[in-house]
């Protein structure tokens, strides 16, 4: 086969076309969904079959993430015992490109039994599916990407498109934050990078420091001892003068000066790089990258309270 690239980049401008396509499908069935979503008291529970399905799964995924409860419910199943998980305040979506599907025409009718709202996300808007739902989100394609235009490619890549639409105005509506993601993704890099502090790192760590007249013997100890790389300097009232890395005294000892007269003092940086340790893990890691260091001292106020190293990131899996 030596058109490989040629057939990928056409599946993925007919997909891309596709979805284009769906903003004319953006009416007033659309903008009355997501407001009786948004204000919906139970659930949004959504049904398909085959790929449609899976799309389905994947839309619950993303609304629960962004604080739209939701609910799959496979359409085969739904017939033998799961419909029992549909509660009157829910709101049903059923998904199919073509709306005539078996299990959709067996399921449709039981969920209007049940009085619960029901909407259609569908490829063909004159189906039995389209035809009994209460509302319509159109999802037509003209064909699918597959040369025998028949396995599901362009109208999943469609449903999908109109899910992420959903789930976007959704968040809109409800004013969803970073704040709010975080709560709901507490594991993983993602979550870390919205809720984990500074001083959550910064307090794993025993906090190096030394006396403005400490003499390079006693820095070089805690330095060692500490293994951070690094120690803050501060005077006798407590408060932060400067910081000593290692940098700071194999340059010192390239200079052959005497050490034996050597104080903190002598060869601390003044105005060290500081963040508050009520900070984000990841506004410390911007602020390594844009000073080009590994470390930062840590402050609750004026007080100086420890160290956050890069490798502290990198093992929170922030980087």
């Amino acid at each position: 086969m030596n058109n490989t690239r040629e057939v990928a980049k056409r599946t993925i401008a007919m997909e891309a076309a596709a979805i284009n396509d769906l903003q004319q499908f953006i009416n007033a069935d659309f903008e009355k969904v997501v407001e009786l979503v948004a204000q919906c008291k139970g659930r949004l529970v959504i049904t398909g079959i085959g790929k449609s399905a899976i799309i389905a799964q994947k839309i619950v995924a993303t609304l629960n993430s962004t604080g739209t409860p939701s609910l799959f419910m496979h359409a085969a199943d739904a017939i033998h015992g799961d419909l029992g998980m549909i509660t009157p305040d829910d709101i049903v979506m059923c998904i199919s490109k073509s709306g005539t599907s078996a299990e959709v025409k067996v399921l449709v009718p039981l969920v209007k039994n049940f009085g619960n709202t029901l909407v259609a996300m569908v490829g063909n808007t004159t189906s039995f599916l389209a035809t009994e739902a209460d509302f319509v989100l159109n999802t037509t394609v003209s064909q699918e990407a597959c040369p025998n235009n028949l396995a599901p490619t362009t109208s999943t890549t469609a449903q999908l498109a109109m899910g992420d639409a959903l789930a976007v105005c959704l968040i809109e509506w409800h004013g969803f934050t970073a704040a709010d993601f975080a709560k709901f993704h507490p594991g993983g890099a993602l979550g870390k990078k919205l809720y984990l502090k500074v001083g959550d790192l910064s307090k794993q760590h025993q906090s190096p420091q030394v006396l403005l007249n400490s003499s390079l013997r006693e820095v070089i100890v805690e330095i060692s001892s500490k293994m951070l790389g690094v120690t803050a300097v501060i005077d006798g009232n407590g408060h932060l003068s400067g910081i000593i890395t290692d940098g700071d005294l194999r340059r010192m000892l390239e200079k052959n000066v005497p050490t034996n007269a050597v104080t903190a003092k002598d060869i601390m940086s003044l105005h060290p790089k500081i963040i508050q340790e009520d900070e984000l893990a990841i506004n410390a890691l911007e602020m390594m990258r844009r000073h080009d260091i590994t470390q930062l001292l840590v402050m609750n106020g004026d007080h100086y309270t420890g160290i956050i190293h890069l490798h502290d990131l990198i093992r929170e899996g922030i980087i």
